[in-house]
């Protein structure tokens, strides 16, 4: 009783009713970890179209296979991604602002560009005074301009107005950088302090008899891409506690698919020319796969560069693996990879991984008709896909099904399909319960659910009360999800099951401040093989 009553009359409490709804998470958010021609390295970005991949991270790439993934998974019905940027000894260009000539003589104001890569020597910095104090040796304007290197013109400006050398001033200028650009940041020396002069860098008007107002910007220089990445800058000592590499996805909140693009350079007949990513280490899947499995996420495996045809596959893929030690139902693989025209090389047609177009296809398939759909079939058309690096017949496509290889097959009249819906624990010989795709993502799905929806359980008193209110929450969710069709059966008891009471908490889990609820479902499963039985009718007469 919250009031206590004190006057003859009427109270009014409001009594909790114990409903807690739990809201079903996101199921299509795809995490790609690969270089990119500038950006933010190490920081999970979350972008929702590809325009927005432009803009933070500079778009389609010759040395950023994932560029090009990510592309196809917004082509293909992709809706939210997050994106990871990794780097190999690439620098940030620099531009050197020389201080006022004052006596005596002050260092310089050093800009840089804020991330790394080749990209930043295309940044040029003006200066001027004419501030609110032009009398004030500290303060200035600065302006920074972003060219496009093929016609010069400027495609991004940044101006900050009233900026001090001052380290007391709130308009300090390695924090207003910090605060407000994506382009520049002040450099820092060997001991971590910010290199700024005493008093304000001069201008940049061009110094003529008598005086104009032509700008004469001071030109950034050096900066580089480094080379291509490798395992070592995914995974190693200290990474995951770092977060960074792979383990830079602990900073996202929640992502369900993950696709690594390929990184290992294969070299062309030059010697440092035609230098293409081609592959992901087998060590390397193996490390995302276990992550995936501590994420309730699933990895989409690209084949193997060497996969030129079905014999080779099938060679490559000793007892039914198709990479050593990633037999997991956290993971699927599809075969073969994407013949497209690459617009950087004058549209020449050339081969893609599959993993951001099948992503896209997941999300699109999410969206239609939920994730207890298996992601295949005739409504699973790749766009932008004129055709696949190897085409594949039915019976072809039969002796890779049964090792668990997803098999993306061109069809006449539907075009280009995802023909396949098994995990990596999908060959027949292994007889798993998460054999299908769609059921070990809808039951990731409902497991990620409950997990944030049942967070206001903790430190309730644990007794039938909280039991009640447990079992009346959880079982809305999943009669919610019963009615859109996610389950077999036609009741409630056929599709689903939520026990939370004495049987499943005893007494010694009561002291233990154990609370244990028991959800099951009946899981839609694809009809992957069809049979039409067809029977001539002879001599049949009517009684």
């Amino acid at each position: 009783m919250p009031v206590i009553p004190t006057y003859p009359g009427v109270y009014i409490e409001e009594v909790p009713s114990g409903v807690r709804t739990i809201t079903g998470v996101a199921t299509s958010i795809a995490a790609f970890i690969g270089r990119a021609a500038w950006g933010p390295v190490n920081d999970p970005v979350t972008i929702n179209n590809f325009g927005d991949y432009e803009r933070r991270f500079g778009g389609l790439w010759e040395n950023s296979r994932m560029s090009f993934a990510v592309r196809d998974f917004f082509l293909n019905g992709g809706s939210q991604a997050i994106i990871v940027r990794l780097q190999n000894g690439a620098e940030a260009s620099t531009m050197t602002l020389p201080a006022e000539l004052i006596s005596p003589p002050s260092s310089s104001l050093v800009l840089e560009a804020a991330t790394v890569g080749k990209w930043g020597a295309n940044l040029s910095a003006h200066v001027d005074h004419d501030t609110k104090n032009s009398a004030d040796t500290e303060l200035f304007n600065l302006t920074i301009y972003l060219k496009n290197p093929g016609n010069g013109q400027s495609i991004k400006t940044e101006k900050f107005l009233n900026v001090s050398v001052d380290s007391t001033d709130s308009r300090y200028i390695p924090l207003v950088l910090i605060d407000s650009s994506d382009l520049v940041r002040v450099q820092k020396d060997g001991s971590g302090d910010y290199k700024v002069p005493t008093v304000r860098p001069a201008t940049t008007f061009k110094v003529a008899s008598p005086p104009t107002d032509e700008e004469d910007p001071i030109n950034a220089v050096g900066g580089s891409d480094g080379s291509h990445i490798g395992d070592a800058q995914f995974y190693g000592a200290g990474m995951e506690n770092d977060k960074e590499g792979l383990y830079a996805l602990e900073k996202a909140d929640l992502f369900n698919l993950l696709c690594i693009p390929p990184y290992i350079s294969s070299t062309g007949s030059t010697p440092g020319q035609n230098e293409q990513p081609t592959d992901v280490t087998t060590d390397l899947i193996a490390k995302a796969v276990e992550y995936c499995k501590k994420r309730r996420a699933m990895l989409l495996v690209d084949s193997h560069s060497k996969w030129t045809d079905k014999d080779k596959a099938k060679s490559l893929t000793a007892n039914g693996l198709p990479y050593p030690g990633t037999n997991s139902n956290h993971a699927a693989l599809f075969f073969p990879r994407l013949k497209q025209r690459n617009m950087l090389r004058d549209n020449q047609m050339e081969e893609f991984v599959p993993c951001g177009a099948v992503a896209g296809v997941f999300a699109r398939t999410d969206a239609q008709r939920g994730v207890w759909k298996a992601p295949a079939g005739q409504e699973a058309t790749l766009n932008g896909v004129p055709r696949f690096s190897v085409p594949l017949t039915d019976d072809e496509n039969g002796e890779l099904n049964k090792l668990g290889i997803n098999c993306l097959r061109a069809f006449p009249v539907y075009g280009r399909l995802v023909w396949g819906t098994r995990t990596l624990d999908g060959a027949d010989r292994r007889a798993s319960e998460w054999k299908y795709i769609s059921v070990r993502r809808t039951a990731l799905f409902i497991e990620e659910s409950l997990f944030r929806g049942t967070q206001w359980v903790v430190f309730e008193p644990n007794d039938e009360p909280l039991w009640a209110q447990i079992r009346l929450n959880v079982t809305a969710f999943m009669h919610n999800l019963f009615r859109q069709g996610a389950f077999q059966g036609t009741t409630p008891r056929e599709a689903y099951l939520v026990k939370c009471d004495k049987e499943t908490t005893t007494q010694n889990d009561i002291n233990q401040g154990i609370v244990n609820i028991l959800v099951g479902f009946a899981p839609l499963k694809p009809a992957e093989f069809v049979f039409i039985k067809i029977q001539q009718l002879a001599g049949q007469l009517e009684p």
